[in-house]
């Protein structure tokens, strides 16, 4: 009888670590554009270099190889995924986390137009990969297998407008939705079923065009909130029915506003180029409607912004190129520091990292009274523009320049 328990206590501990194991196996962690909070702050990275050597941080590794591209890369499971172009097809690349090529695929075709290459980076969710062509086309992968599970052709099947540049949207995704935006005039903005691709809702919001902007999501009032712009406007969607809630005027010559706007405490920091400038607007009615605050002259294209505090950093370009710190309440210009170039900025361990169009990183200690760079590098690798948004990512820097992947180490 003791021999009969002790053999079935084996056998059930076996089981039992089996389906454990089964469970971790199929477990999936989620990665979106610019990290959890689409804020490109990467606040769990600790213990990081507070200094570079002079000629920056050890390279691990590099890749040459990924065609044309704008996009980040994106990492989940101990893999690190990334997109380029080459010819007109859409490639898809997954590493190890030493950088060794585990896998490529031909996705689909892509925009080679002007300014060619990738422009969405892969958004992972729950076992599958999305990715949004230029052209206008929304795939998703099973990240298993890179199987394709459904496409979607936004511009054909929704009336969508393709812009100068071609599309630059990031998916969004929450619970089972992915939030895309079109631009059409009868679907302007929609919501997919993340598993079949499926439409779940559309509203024809304003009726103009997108204007490369990734939505962002805002939750905590009456009604969630999925936010984007638009080619004239900021605009505001009930993310459960697709009901417009808002929408505020936001212009500037070409019509381009790239930058995620920025949520913290009840307001939303917008910010565009080309003249546009920055503001702040307070969410009121229980999200329900917007007033401005403040507006000033700071232009910011393409690198977005980081808020510290109450101050918030972020380089000018078009017209008011240089280094900005701008006060969060007021829109007060605290300091401005020329040379810094347009730049893609993001925040760890108490410093940020500034990735400018020259092919500098610099590593800036975020002050209110003075503009404190602390260490430089420049990258010497890869292909035409330095427009790619760096990643952090256990104590790893990522730089995509072009056709080449580099990764640093700074912890």
């Amino acid at each position: 009888m003791k021999r009969y328990l002790f053999i079935t206590g084996i056998l059930c501990s076996s089981v039992l670590l089996s389906c454990q194991q089964q469970n971790v196996s199929q477990s999936h962690e989620n990665w979106q554009w610019r990290g959890e909070n689409r804020n490109d702050m990467y606040l769990s990275e600790t213990g990081l270099l507070k200094t570079w050597p002079v000629d920056g941080p050890q390279l691990l590794w590099h890749f040459d190889g990924l065609g044309a591209g704008h996009t980040s890369v994106a990492i989940a499971n101990e893999k690190i995924y990334a997109t380029g172009m080459h010819d007109d097809r859409l490639m898809l690349y997954v590493f190890d986390m030493r950088g060794k090529l585990l896998r490529e695929k031909e996705v689909g075709k892509e925009w080679n137009e002007n300014w060619h290459g990738t422009r969405s980076s892969v958004a992972i969710n729950d076992g599958k990969l999305y990715i949004f062509s230029a052209l206008g086309t929304l795939y998703c992968l099973d990240q298993a297998t890179l199987n394709e599970v459904w496409k979607k052709d936004l511009i054909a099947e929704f009336g969508g407008r393709n812009l100068r540049f071609g599309m630059a949207e990031n998916p969004l995704i929450v619970g089972d939705k992915i939030f895309m935006t079109p631009g059409g005039e009868v679907h302007n903005m929609v919501a997919l079923n993340k598993n079949t691709g499926a439409l779940i809702w559309s509203l024809p919001g304003e009726g103009t065009v997108t204007a490369y902007c990734s939505p962002l999501y805002i939750e905590g009032y009456s009604v969630p909130i999925v936010v984007t712009a638009m080619v004239e406007h900021l605009i505001a969607f009930n993310a459960d029915t697709g009901e417009m809630l808002w929408s505020h005027p936001q212009t500037n010559g070409p019509g381009n506003h790239p930058n995620i706007p920025i949520y913290s405490d009840g307001m939303i920091f917008p910010t565009t180029g080309s003249e546009g400038g920055s503001m702040l607007l307070r969410l009121t009615d229980g999200g329900r409607a917007v007033e401005e605050v403040w507006k000033n002259n700071v232009d910011n294209q393409m690198g977005s912004a980081i808020r510290i505090g109450d101050y918030v950093y972020l380089s000018g370009q078009q017209s008011n190129r240089g280094w900005f710190c701008v006060d969060w309440k007021t829109g007060e210009i605290m300091y401005k520091v020329d040379g810094e170039g347009v730049s893609s900025i993001i925040y760890a361990d108490g410093m940020l990292y500034v990735y400018n169009d020259r092919g500098i990183v610099n590593l800036i200690k975020p002050n209110p009274d003075s503009y404190e760079l602390v260490s430089s590098f420049e990258v010497t690798m890869g292909t035409e523009t330095h427009f790619t948004h760096p990643v952090i990512h256990q104590g790893v820097l990522y730089i995509r320049h072009g056709n080449t992947l580099m990764a640093y180490k700074i912890k």
